[in-house]
């Protein structure tokens, strides 16, 4: 199957730079898998669409303010730094490097407070390993780093994002972009879920370059994803096994949800266990993967030819997602980080 496949059509305008006005009132398109259609909706009818014996899984990591203005200490020259993992208690950071081809090993960059960062290795990807001379904790991220907007939004950070590119219940800091389909959910929608019945947990997937790389092969299958580190616990661990033996919907909220579960299973669809941990996972879903898990998945609309695309027409199938998203297009649906929802059943 072809990158190419996975491509469409998406004007502009459609594209959500900013957050909708208020959170928990974008639009959701319905899509049901058994009779292969879909319907639109709006995320203030959720409540009502989810099943009162599912169990709704989501992603609790906290973006960090990983986006570093930083300038070259030979020429003043000033460059971005994405900061992508910590490898050494804030001293040692794998990261992306703007004008990366001219980042060589050894070069020294200034960061904010006067911090100097060298390059010490350079990795696949265009990935630098930079060392700190003192550590870039999170408390100092706060006051020197930005909030990492996708990169298609092409303006600085805002105040509003401090707090829209973050779930309500974010927990764990550790990704360099927001689980997005989480951004929708509001603390009453959350507590609406759970007067319901429908009960919910949670697992950690700090988001990193396996989510959001472009594929860059034209064969999907040549295709490489980064490895992003995930936690599940015991009581989250426990709540899908007991979900799994009753035969109950298992509902996962955002693709890293879903890459986490389906990660973390082991055994078929009828029977197995979760791993119990931390773990780190490279997993790739695209048509014809044979889901262990969940039952249900909750979504934004994503960028043509990503990962991303290819793990929801998997879920989905290719011919309901297709069919889907041409009429989000026609309907004017907004799109990507900012954008509105997919509900799949």
């Amino acid at each position: 199957m072809k990158t190419s496949d996975f491509s469409f059509e998406l004007p502009e305008e459609l594209i959500a730079y900013h957050p909708a006005e208020k959170r928990g009132t974008c639009r959701l398109m319905e899509l049901d898998k058994n009779t292969n259609s879909f319907n639109h909706t709006s995320m203030e009818k959720l409540v009502e669409l989810i099943p009162a014996n599912s169990l709704m899984v989501f992603n609790n990591t906290r973006v960090r303010r990983a986006r570093i203005y930083a300038h070259s200490k030979e020429t003043g020259g000033q460059v971005e730094m994405l900061l992508l993992k910590d490898l050494e208690k804030g001293m040692l950071w794998e990261c992306l490097v703007s004008k990366s081809k001219k980042q060589r090993k050894g070069k020294v960059f200034l960061l904010p407070n006067d911090i100097e960062a060298e390059i010490v290795a350079e990795e696949e990807g265009g990935i630098r390993v930079i060392r700190t001379a003192r550590p870039l904790s999170d408390e100092y991220l706060r006051t020197g780093g930005h909030i990492p907007l996708p990169p298609y939004i092409k303006r600085e950070d805002e105040a509003g994002d401090d707090t829209r590119y973050q779930t309500v219940y974010a927990k764990e800091t550790g990704s360099v972009a927001a689980p997005t389909a989480g951004l929708h959910f509001t603390d009453e929608i959350l507590a609406a879920l759970k007067s319901k019945g429908v009960e919910t947990e949670f697992v950690t997937l700090h988001v990193g370059m396996g989510t959001f790389s472009p594929v860059r092969s034209e064969d999907i299958r040549d295709h490489k994803m980064h490895t992003e580190t995930y936690h599940v616990s015991d009581k989250t661990a426990d709540a899908i096994e007991k979900a799994k033996r009753e035969g109950r919907p298992v509902i996962a909220v955002g693709t890293t949800s879903l890459r986490t579960l389906e990660s973390a299973w082991e055994g078929t669809f009828e029977e197995g266990q979760m791993k119990r941990g931390s773990f780190e996972t490279d997993i790739f879903i695209y048509p014809g993967y044979k889901f262990k898990v969940i039952s249900g998945l909750f979504t934004n609309f994503h960028t043509p030819e990503s990962t991303l695309l290819m793990l929801v027409s998997a879920f989905a199938g290719k011919d309901l997602i297709d069919r889907a998203y041409r009429a989000a297009v026609e309907e004017k649906y907004r799109f990507f980080s900012y954008g509105d929802a997919m509900l799949i059943q």
